[in-house]
């Protein structure tokens, strides 16, 4: 539950909530609902009143995956029941193990009777799930578009039939292809390059239909280069931190695709959890694409040097040649989301870098320990 003291006085009448905090249902039960107190502007003596909100129920698909199971720790630490749908294609079942609390579903979103299933009761749908990869999706667009379309689309019907308030949606930058234009602004024309890229813009496009059709509240959220612990560096589809990282601490010399001047706005996964966490609720955010991200650009040449000083070694880097589909320069305006969310990112580049080179440190010693 949440609760927060509210003034009634005679001179002012309703103020605004002067305290928010999270408790379980079990200590609100006990809180003292009414008290008499002075008010800290009037000085008059006020009945205060404590304004009860029960804690949501989050659905998280894919929530056993990278970003997926920070959205579900966050969640849980602020006291939300959270119930995770994953196939484990791409997640993790460990991913989960420090937050016993989630419950856990395992399934195909691609089944509309799964979809139906999990999405039962749950007030918020956080729709991580997908094959997040522009590589994977070159090489098998069939399969691609299962997860990332059909799933989506199931996710929409199970949402709207449950009665859920919101459906939050896992969009991305790639969605603007290789327009010169930077930074990226919502308001650019999509160039897709990739069946990925193709995939999340069809995705945005249902879900601001259903808003229109249905009246299901959804926001698509945009990410860039997501990075950050637990982000799994053994696929070759993975992000290309957790790959220099790993390869940096194994003394091994890590491949960069082109000629490493392309440019990406890294951002930290706590930025994005927390751009993700503010969509559920914002009220001018349904209906809307909006990019989640810190709004800077790095190159990978200069991200490769920065891991190397921090890691240590003398290394250098292995061009081959640039892949199908990716893009040159990302770089994301995030006036839009400053705007409707109230959304900052938190955490700079460098400190992030710094955190997400730790956890793999830890973790690859805890794996030989």
């Amino acid at each position: 539950m949440t609760y927060g003291w509210a003034a009634v006085c005679p001179a002012t009448q309703w103020h605004t909530l002067r305290r928010w905090a999270s408790v379980r249902y079990s200590q609100a039960k006990q809180a003292c609902f009414r008290r008499k107190g002075f008010h800290s502007r009037t000085g008059r003596v006020c009945t205060f009143i404590a304004k009860v909100r029960p804690m949501a129920h989050y659905l998280v698909t894919g929530g056993a995956g990278f970003i997926g199971s920070h959205l579900s720790t966050e969640l849980v630490r602020r006291g939300h029941r959270v119930r995770v749908a994953d196939s484990l294609i791409t997640g993790k079942r460990s991913n989960l193990d420090h937050i016993p609390e989630v419950e856990f579903v395992q399934g195909d979103l691609a089944d509309a009777g799964f979809a139906r299933s999990v999405a039962q009761g749950c007030d918020y749908v956080l729709h991580q799930a997908a094959i997040p990869s522009v590589p994977r999706s070159v090489k098998d667009p069939i399969t691609s578009n299962r997860a990332n379309i059909d799933a989506t689309l199931n996710m929409l019907v199970a949402a709207r039939d449950a009665g859920a308030r919101r459906l939050v949606f896992a969009g991305s930058s790639s969605a603007y292809g290789d327009t010169p234009t930077l930074p990226k602004h919502e308001g650019m024309p999509s160039n897709p390059l990739s069946p990925y890229a193709l995939q999340k813009v069809v995705g945005e496009q249902y879900l601001q239909m259903f808003t229109r059709l249905y009246g299901l509240e959804t926001v698509s959220i945009r990410y860039f280069n997501v990075f950050g612990a637990r982000q799994d560096p053994s696929s070759p589809y993975s992000g290309v931190i957790s790959v220099f990282a790993t390869a940096l601490l194994d003394n091994c010399s890590p491949k960069i695709y082109g000629d490493g001047e392309q440019t990406r706005d890294f951002t930290y996964v706590t930025n994005v959890v927390d751009g993700v966490l503010r969509a559920c609720e914002a009220p001018a955010a349904s209906g809307e694409v909006i990019n989640v991200a810190t709004g800077g650009r790095i190159s990978l040449n200069t991200l490769f040097k920065s891991m190397r000083d921090i890691i240590g070694g003398h290394l250098e880097p292995t061009y081959v040649e640039a892949r199908q589909g990716d893009v040159r320069d990302s770089q994301a305006d995030i006036s839009k989301a400053k705007a409707l969310l109230g959304y900052e990112p938190g955490v700079s580049f460098e400190e992030g870098l710094r955190d997400t080179i730790a956890w793999y440190r830890t973790a690859r010693a805890a794996a030989t320990a």
